[in-house]
Order: structure tokens, then sequence, then C-alpha cells
């Protein structure tokens, strides 16, 4: 009985922290967001000149740069005057022209492919973790929970680890069409999620 009570609180306590539906939207932003199914080009053409690439290191300072953005984002915000909602609603414009560029294939926010080399730079930095991340995960801040963002960031985390070692693979099955498929899907979805979170904060 008492380890039925003990089961009971525990649920009470750490169950509604998370929604599976929330998790999904955050991990499907910040999938179509970061684009590292559209980065393979660059990512390819970075590890073909290096003959090598450390998906480890890669990922794990993507990882790290932003979570701590997510946790002192908003206190960073907080020196020049600007609250999370303001913050937000700049975020959907950004992703709302990322989901654009992605679709009508059009360079406004791209990084310069031929910034200096290296497994942080540029590919955890700004590749995966670019200006558009981070500005999306902030902007999550004012319509999710931090469990659930934290945990769509290690799914997504994952996703790019996997991507980052099958990069010659994944390029070689998708084929230049496959790709640019892939990226107007998610400009679509890029469009859908920025009218959501401009909704939610106006």
């Amino acid at each position: 009985m008492q380890n039925i009570n003990i089961l009971t609180e525990y649920k009470a306590i750490f169950v509604p922290m998370f929604s599976i539906q929330d998790i999904t939207t955050i991990t499907l932003t910040l999938f179509a967001i970061i684009d590292i199914i559209g980065a393979l080009p660059i990512i390819i053409s970075i590890k073909n000149r290096q003959n090598h690439l450390d998906s480890e290191k890669a990922t794990l300072a993507a990882g790290a740069l932003m979570i701590v953005f997510l946790l002192i984002g908003e206190k960073f915000l907080n020196l020049f005057g600007v609250d999370i909602q303001s913050f937000a609603i700049a975020g959907s414009i950004v992703i709302f022209i990322i989901g654009m560029e992605m679709i009508l294939g059009i360079e406004i926010l791209k990084n310069d492919p031929a910034a200096k080399t290296g497994s942080i730079i540029p590919i955890a930095f700004p590749i995966i973790a670019g200006s558009g991340t981070l500005t999306t995960i902030i902007s999550m801040r004012a319509v999710y929970s931090l469990p659930n963002i934290c945990l769509g960031i290690i799914l997504n985390l994952v996703f790019v680890y996997i991507v980052l070692r099958m990069s010659s693979r994944i390029e070689k099955l998708l084929g230049d069409s496959g790709l640019s498929m892939v990226r107007k899907f998610f400009g679509i979805i890029l469009l859908s999620i920025a009218v959501r979170i401009f909704k939610a904060n106006f």
C-alpha cells in the first residue's frame, strides 16, 4: 500500500512536467530549424576538406550552447529590458523568414560556408546551434515548460549525431531532389509554427 502511495506521489510530481504533444512539437520545430539534412552539403564539404569530422565534439558543443542559452537567455534579455513575450514575437518573425527561405530556396540568414572550418566552428556553431536555433529555443520559453524543451533538444541532438556519423550515406540515399523536398516540407511546417508562436504572445 505504501509503495502504491509513493508511486502515486511520484506520478503527481513528474508526469505533469512532460507532455507528449509538446515534446513532439518542440522536437519537430527544432529539427526543422536546425535543418541538419539540408546542411549536409556544407557538412560533407567540410568533412572532405578536413578528412575528418568529430561528430561527438560537434554534437556536445552544440547541445551545451543550446542548454546554456535556454537557461540564461531570459536573464541576458533582461539586461536589455526585453521581456520573453516580445522576444518570442521577434523569434516567430525570424522563424517565418527561415521557413520562407527553405521553401523559396533563397538566402537571407544563411551562414558563410567559407567560414573557419572545424567540428565546433562552423558545424556546432552556427550550422547546428545557429541564430535561428537559439532564437527558437528562447522563444519556446514563453509557450512550453523547461523539461519538455530540454527533452526536445536532447532528441534532436541524438538525431544530429546520427546524421553526422552517417552524412555520406544519407547524401547518397536522398540525392539532390530528396534534400530539396525535405527542406521545402519543413519550411511549410516552420511557417505554421511561426504563426502559432506569434498568436500565443501577441
